[in-house]
């Protein structure tokens, strides 16, 4: 399915919406993207005919369960987890008979017509041709997010490159910051393929071909962003989904082959003798910005595209957004293949978009003996991409994890010291708590063990409570149902609160919890956005305590160089002032319908400093 073609789909069945009027790439559309992103469901795509290029910009194409069904072509995601389901029961069953084997024969004639089929001939992507000093990535409408972004980025490429040793493609998702209009950044985190491939043409003293496909079928994207296993073709995982093989091209300037029927292709190289250059910051998936670093620079040699080209972009910041429902997909899709090779056990899992895909997951098991829960967590833990997990609730199989109440019921009787299992692994690079970049704790509380039928106990609340210990406000609103308390602490900075004193002060030990948040978060966040903090703001073995069986969470914001705090913090990312008028002034022009305000507005309260960082 053509980009064009997905556009077609959307519009009819309501999920587009058209922007006529002229709209900058700097700021303007990220914030009207934004609004849309955060309503009910989802909003709709949005299509920005108008954006000082020849091209149109397709926004929000996945961001919503139906959008996101679409785009993978079926009515529900659990029907592309239930092919997989069947695939590798098909394949992993023992063939003891002649029978089984022929059995088998349908099954693999299927999988074979689903691998990518080279051609000769030019794709759609290389009607248009720009080589040399005709390539100048002004000509794209390229997105500039976020005011303390380091520049405009790349935000929906597909970073298409082989192993130097192997010849094995593979296709990876990484932001491209704009440097020139021939250079861009290449942000591949250590962990991924392409820095992996890169090490590899570095050991040879080789320069790396690199060529970066944008739009073409939704699929691909969605290929681009999944947990596949390493030295496996995304290309097949996107055969599968369409039930087709994808037809793949040759790009004109290097020996990578890219999908022929995508919008754009940047083919071009990276010179591994070339010093890493400084990129970012970055308005990132956490919420939070993702601060300069070092990475390698991508020398463009060509461009080349569709006649009919449309730019598809994302963006990222605080949840929920697009790539939230991405990463609701990817948790229905491979539930198969994590309970059938990795934890059989498993029969749920389910990442709350709070977590921004990483830092929060709540898993269901079949428990038969004791630790069994331990077993499950470390060996998530130590599974693809689950490996950057942070905080996880195992639960047994008969509670409903999608449901906070059966879940707020067993943790309002857990036993801490019996259900709780600190360890130390693998995070995000992105997960700012850590004083070791991309290594820190992990907690896994295991309510296995919680008597679901035993009523917690009733707690009974002072009738007033005053500030005490650096404590200046508080929220009971949790304290029935999950045994927690909510305090803020003062405006003025310090890097001890007492919480103790403050609980000795009203005279109130009863909670079962305390989260402690910045004095910004009072009264303007949700209780989505006080769990989107806590967990991003956390180290559990740092942030984490206990006092005469309470456990207190300290969700702050962490001063850098206090303690084992980390070295640098990063701010959360809004819209400037500016761009808020402007799109508030401008909502009429846009035809968007009713009046939405700016999420950025209650996010501000939570500023650090006019900068990217604290």
């Amino acid at each position: 399915m053509r980009l064009r073609e997905y556009i077609a789909k959307l519009e009819a069945a309501g999920e587009l919406k058209r922007i006529t009027t002229k709209v900058d790439t700097r700021f303007e559309i990220t914030e009207i993207t934004d609004r849309i992103s955060k309503s009910e469901g989802g909003g709709k795509a949005l299509l920005f005919e108008n954006t000082g290029t020849e091209y149109p910009v397709l926004m929000n194409m996945m961001g919503s369960d139906k959008r996101m069904a679409m785009a993978l072509g079926v009515n529900d995601l659990s029907d592309i987890s239930k092919r997989i389901d069947e695939l590798l029961k098909g394949v992993m069953t023992p063939k003891n008979t002649l029978m089984d084997k022929l059995r088998m024969l349908p099954l693999l004639n299927d999988v074979a017509k689903w691998f990518p089929r080279k051609s000769t001939s030019r794709g759609e992507c290389q009607e248009v041709v720009w080589r040399g000093e005709e390539v100048d990535l002004a000509k794209l409408p390229i997105l500039t997010s976020w005011p303390a972004d380091g520049g405009a980025f790349v935000t929906f490429p597909m970073v298409c490159t082989k192993d130097p040793e192997t010849g094995t493609p593979n296709m990876g998702m990484y932001r491209m910051q704009i440097f020139d209009k021939r250079t861009t950044g290449m942000h591949w985190h250590r962990h991924k393929t392409g820095a992996r491939h890169y090490d590899g043409y570095k050991r040879l003293g080789k320069r790396m071909p690199v060529s970066v496909a944008i739009g073409g079928d939704p699929v691909y994207t969605y290929s681009a962003t999944a947990p596949m296993p390493d030295n496996m073709d995304e290309m097949l995982l996107a055969g599968m989904l369409r039930q087709k093989p994808v037809k793949m091209v040759k790009c004109l300037t290097n020996d990578i082959w890219v999908p022929a029927d995508c919008d754009f292709v940047l083919e071009g190289y990276v010179d591994t003798a070339e010093p890493l250059t400084v990129e970012g910051p970055f308005g990132d998936h956490t919420g939070f910005y993702s601060l300069t670093d070092l990475y390698p620079r991508f020398h463009i040699e060509a461009i080349t595209s569709r006649r009919d080209a449309v730019y598809p972009a994302t963006i990222v910041g605080v949840p929920p957004m697009e790539d939230a429902y991405i990463a609701k997909a990817t948790e229905t899709i491979f539930l198969a293949p994590i309970r059938l090779v990795m934890q059989p056990e498993v029969r749920d899992l389910y990442m709350p978009m709070e977590g921004t895909a990483h830092n929060l997951a709540l898993v269901s098991m079949a428990k038969r003996y004791e630790g069994q829960p331990s077993k499950v967590a470390q060996g998530l833990w130590g599974a693809g991409q689950m490996m950057f997990n942070k905080y996880m609730v195992i639960a047994p199989e008969e509670c409903n994890i999608r449901s906070k109440h059966e879940i707020f019921k067993r943790l309002r009787n857990i036993d801490f010291e019996r259900d709780l299992i600190f360890s130390e692994g693998i995070l995000d690079v992105l997960d700012h708590t850590t004083p070791t970049m991309g290594y820190g704790s992990k907690l896994a509380i295991d309510l296995t063990n919680v008597d679901a039928s035993e009523s917690p106990t009733k707690l009974s609340m002072p009738a007033t409570m005053k500030p005490a210990g650096g404590v200046a406000l508080f929220n009971t609103e949790f304290v029935e149902e999950l045994g927690l308390i909510v305090l803020y602490a003062e405006r003025e900075w310090r890097e001890h609160i007492d919480v103790e004193e403050f609980l000795n002060a009203n005279n109130w030990h009863e909670a079962k919890y305390v989260a402690l948040f910045d004095y910004g978060a009072a009264g303007y966040m949700t209780p989505s956005d006080l769990l989107w903090i806590a967990a991003a703001n956390c180290d559990p073995k740092r942030d984490i305590r206990f006092d005469k069986g309470t456990m207190i969470i300290d969700a702050r914001s962490k001063r850098p160089g206090y303690g084992n705090n980390p070295k640098r913090f990063p701010n959360v990312v809004t819209s400037s002032p500016e761009t808020i008028a402007l799109v508030t002034e401008r909502w009429a022009e846009y035809g968007l319908g009713e009046f939405i305000e700016s999420p950025s507005r209650r996010y501000r309260k939570l500023w650090l400093s006019d900068t990217a960082e604290w």
